[in-house]
């Protein structure tokens, strides 16, 4: 079986961008020109992002990337089934990024599905350090969530790959719990 792992977020967090840098191919994208005035980008995926990771011997991780906007609700429930885990990225420079991760946290968390291993990569901290990552561990912490906290750049591959990772260990930390 080849892992999946999702990769959700606000529009603009780099969901899309994220995949393309781990991708062993360049991922099948849905990006349509945007038309929602509140987002701040030319272009927004409308349906999903996949993209694949060879493991070796045959396997691979399958990477799925949803759409930001909050009315894709229903399309970001229909992409977590069967993922083994969730990245949700996050922008450091929009208006209350603690209030865009809330948004992510309760529609993935209200899943229920508590074998799932969740991560969150906070971007453009280097030019917007508030709020700081401190505060994002509190913010999880107080919603009584363990879960890892990176500030990343999703345009390198090793800073994906420490979500990636992250996301694996908690989903085997998880399942092994379970026996």
């Amino acid at each position: 079986m080849s892992p999946k792992i999702l990769f959700t977020g606000p529009p603009g967090a780099g969901k899309t961008t994220a995949i393309t840098t781990i991708s062993d191919f360049p991922p099948v994208v849905t990006e349509v020109k945007n038309t929602d005035s509140l987002v701040r980008k030319a272009w927004t995926t409308a349906g999903m992002d996949f993209g694949q990771v060879d493991l070796g011997d045959g396997n691979c991780m399958r990477l799925f990337g949803t759409p930001g906007q909050a009315r894709f609700e229903e399309t970001w429930r229909a992409l977590a089934r069967g993922a083994m885990g969730v990245v949700i990225l996050v922008d450091n420079s929009s208006a209350n990024p603690l209030a865009d991760l809330t948004t992510y946290l309760d529609a993935f968390h209200a899943s229920g599905d508590q074998r799932v291993g969740f991560a969150v990569g906070v971007g453009r901290t280097e030019y917007h350090p508030a709020p700081a990552l401190d505060e994002y561990a509190r913010f999880m912490f107080e919603r009584g969530l363990v879960t890892p906290v990176f500030a990343v750049d999703v345009r390198r591959r090793d800073d994906v790959l420490l979500l990636i990772d992250a996301v694996l260990a908690q989903a085997e930390a998880l399942a092994s719990t379970e026996e």
